[in-house]
């Protein structure tokens, strides 16, 4: 489902100088059907009382579900996030998280995705659903 030459080492290269660098994201896995990515639960990613910041699991979430639904249209297109919510399911104070986003619709001008973020106990932490705009690359 995902274009062929897309490696997890090329997203992270170009991960650097974004958002995604300073929160310590990292794309680890590329599936037939699914892109997954962690990020570390320590200072840079705490609210100030200790646990895992609501805004950190969503951007990681949007992340996710940007860069695979970018990975399904043609070169000519790109896609844009329009609605995004997240529901906060579980308190992280320390480790790793791991998302990981699958779609549940990829249509020509629309994708929903759904993007699973668990701790390293495979506990569910966040759930987040991600719609997205394809629209002609400028």
């Amino acid at each position: 489902m995902f274009r062929p030459e897309v490696t997890v080492d090329l997203l992270n290269a170009m991960a650097r100088g974004t958002a995604m660098e300073p929160l310590g994201i990292v794309f680890t896995e590329i599936g037939p059907d699914y892109l997954r990515g962690t990020m570390p639960v320590d200072a840079r990613t705490h609210q100030p009382h200790g646990l895992l910041h609501g805004g950190a699991s969503v951007l990681l979430a949007e992340t996710l579900g940007s860069t695979a639904g970018g990975m399904c249209v043609p070169e000519d297109r790109r896609v844009v996030g329009i609605e995004i919510n997240a529901n906060h399911l579980r308190g992280v104070r320390s480790g790793t998280v791991t998302g990981t986003a699958r779609p549940l619709h990829v249509g020509r001008s629309t994708q929903v995705w759904e993007i699973r973020i668990e701790d390293e106990a495979a506990r569910l932490v966040c759930i987040s659903r991600l719609t997205l705009a394809v629209v002609a690359d400028p």
